[in-house]
């Protein structure tokens, strides 16, 4: 939190890889505007790159503005892209698990 507003999603990656490899990239802007809101949601591939991101960069300043870093108990992607992931599921053909044990119908 406490984001400065002029960062892109870019900057985000660029300063929060340090920590490992990031999976997914949510800053959460206004619907009406498009203007940042101030915050995001970051994820990593593991959870010991959001120790690292939390324990050493908590507190720092970015563009004069203090940082909060904190972890997320459970993740979830933005409804955006949530919908877009099941839409092309959908077209993919793909419908869950068949029998549990495979992933094509």
């Amino acid at each position: 939190g406490n984001i400065p507003m002029e960062l892109t999603e870019g900057d985000l990656i660029c300063i929060m890889s340090q920590f490992g490899e990031i999976e997914d990239t949510n800053l959460v802007r206004d619907e009406e505007t498009g203007k940042s809101r101030g915050f995001a949601f970051i994820k990593y591939e593991d959870a010991r790159s959001c120790i690292l991101a939390v324990d050493n960069f908590a507190g720092s300043q970015v563009l004069n503005r203090y940082i909060r870093v904190d972890h997320v108990d459970k993740y979830r992607l933005p409804k955006h892209l949530l919908e877009k992931d099941e839409k092309k599921k959908k077209n993919d053909g793909y419908y869950g698990p068949a029998g549990g044990s495979s992933d094509t119908p």
